[in-house]
């Protein structure tokens, strides 16, 4: 680990490790520092409005948020296929 971010939150991410196991776990936090993120971006919109759009934020802010909720949806699918990957017996992470 050595992103300050997960030096930080080290102790949540071996919680989740040891609870989920090592891909499950660190898709977990991942989920956990995107929703972060998207609630970050979400209070930075409402003062960053778009001159074009009346009520909306701006352009940047809209496509950031775009991403993170893309890779929030991606990581949603991985963890699913984990988990029927482990119902079949095809986990390799086992």
């Amino acid at each position: 680990m050595t992103h300050p971010i997960l030096r930080e939150r080290r102790i949540e991410l071996e919680s989740y490790e040891f609870q989920m196991g090592t891909a499950r776990g660190r898709l977990a936090m991942t989920m956990d520092l995107l929703t972060d993120a998207l609630v970050l971006v979400g209070q930075h919109g409402v003062y960053c409005q778009s001159a074009r759009q009346a009520g909306k934020p701006a352009m940047d802010v809209q496509i950031i948020t775009q991403l993170i909720e893309g890779a929030k949806e991606l990581t949603i699918e991985a963890m699913a296929e984990i988990k029927r990957d482990r119902g079949t017996g095809s986990d390799p992470a086992r």
